[in-house]
């Protein structure tokens, strides 16, 4: 029998009031539900039966336990449901008629094909929120493409300023756009939420993949609008500021330095012995600056090529100039401004024992979130939700036998 998962130890989270079906697949959707349940909504994760979540596989693994899963299924209770089986289907509308929020990233059309749309779930439940994660929203011409977070990173513009100038465009080597998506839609959700606090009505949030990475990515459209200015490559250089770069050390490491603030780059110069730069009359600008890059990076390249990472960091840090040195997850992981966040936490697993993961995304004072456990196994909670439900055990040994779990 699959053990249950822990009761957490007393504490009053802001979202312990929701409940949360994930049905989304992979990372943006299923990383939404994570974000609510880290602070105290009951997430309850629906798979199919015989084709779990392909996160569980993404990545590596150890004695055969996805990894990448332990940290996406945080906090959720997972169930097993085939929607496109008359069972399944109406046990979802069950569960939809105690929820509050439903995620999911079938293709446009897909829950309506197994009726399963808006119409059905705003009718068993009309607080329902519905959060439809898709590539490429719900309607227009890509509407129906399969759509993924790379993608995403190419059309939006990130892959066309990233890399070097005499370089191909460079795409991440981690789910970017994703990301950026499954904290968009969590905060979509709780927009909605707090509408329907207002009105008593739930509604649909359509949040296309390709959207929330052009926010981040800065007022590039607005430029090309008034200016038909397009962003080149640059490489870690900026067109706003400099000197702004990874530099490296007489140790063989690498620092990155920020000069954003014109006071910050004036007390660079002075610490790399370049005093005479700021006397400069293209100096007084982040934008002029930048386009005498040369002349800064060489400055500070040279210094900094003369120290050891500690050195340059130690220096910088009394002369109150901006660096970081460029870590390795294994750096992070003893970084003591990390550990005092305590950014990457430690989590019991009955699986694996104590693992280390990074922490919910913020600290409250009042009502903090937390980490109850780590992401379960396939279906673990099956019985004892659908039981919850008011399902009898003869129904469930029916469900199943129908192939509905």
């Amino acid at each position: 029998m699959t053990q249950a998962p822990p009761t957490p130890q007393a504490y009053d989270p802001p979202l312990r009031h929701l409940r949360v079906l994930d049905l989304a697949t992979l990372f943006a959707g299923p990383l939404a539900a994570t974000m609510l349940g880290d602070f105290g909504a009951e997430v309850i994760k629906v798979e199919h039966p015989t084709k779990p979540d392909p996160s569980r596989g993404h990545g590596p693994s150890k004695d055969g336990v996805g990894l990448w899963w332990k940290l996406l299924g945080r906090n959720k209770r997972t169930l097993t449901l085939n929607l496109s089986t008359p069972g399944g289907r109406d046990t979802l509308l069950r569960l939809a008629a105690t929820a509050d929020v439903i995620i999911e990233n079938f293709r446009p059309g897909t829950l309506e094909k197994w009726g399963l749309g808006w119409k059905e779930l705003s009718a068993a439940n009309p607080r329902l929120v519905l959060a439809r994660v898709t590539g490429f929203g719900q309607f227009g011409p890509y509407a129906h493409r399969p759509g993924f977070g790379t993608l995403a990173e190419a059309m939006s513009g990130f892959a066309a300023i990233t890399g070097e100038p005499d370089a191909p465009p460079v795409l991440p080597p981690f789910g970017l756009a994703d990301s950026i998506a499954g904290l968009a839609t969590a905060y979509a959700v709780m927009t909605a939420l707090a509408a329907r606090d207002r009105t008593g009505e739930g509604q649909t949030v359509d949040m296309a993949i390709i959207e929330p990475i052009l926010t981040v990515l800065g007022p590039q459209p607005l430029w090309y609008d008034q200016l038909g200015h397009v962003q080149p490559r640059t490489g870690n250089r900026s067109a706003n500021n400099a000197p702004r770069n990874t530099y490296r050390t007489a140790d063989g490491s690498w620092v990155a330095v920020s000069t954003s603030a014109q006071s910050i780059a004036e007390r660079v110069m002075r610490l790399v012995g370049r005093p005479e730069l700021i006397d400069e009359p293209w100096f007084g600008s982040g934008a002029e600056r930048a386009r005498h890059a040369d002349v800064l990076d060489e400055a500070v390249g040279a210094w900094i090529a003369r120290h050891t990472r500690e050195e340059v960091i130690e220096v910088f840090e009394k002369a109150e100039a901006a660096v970081a040195p460029i870590q390795d997850v294994r750096e992070v992981m003893t970084d003591p401004q990390y550990r005092a966040l305590d950014t990457i936490t430690t989590v019991d697993d009955p699986d694996l024992g104590p693992l280390r993961m990074q922490n919910v995304l913020f600290r409250l004072s009042a009502t903090p979130g937390a980490i109850r456990w780590a992401g379960r196994a396939h279906g673990a909670d099956t019985d004892a939700i659908l039981a919850e439900l008011g399902l009898s055990e003869p129904d469930i040994a029916t469900l199943r036998q129908e192939g509905a779990l």
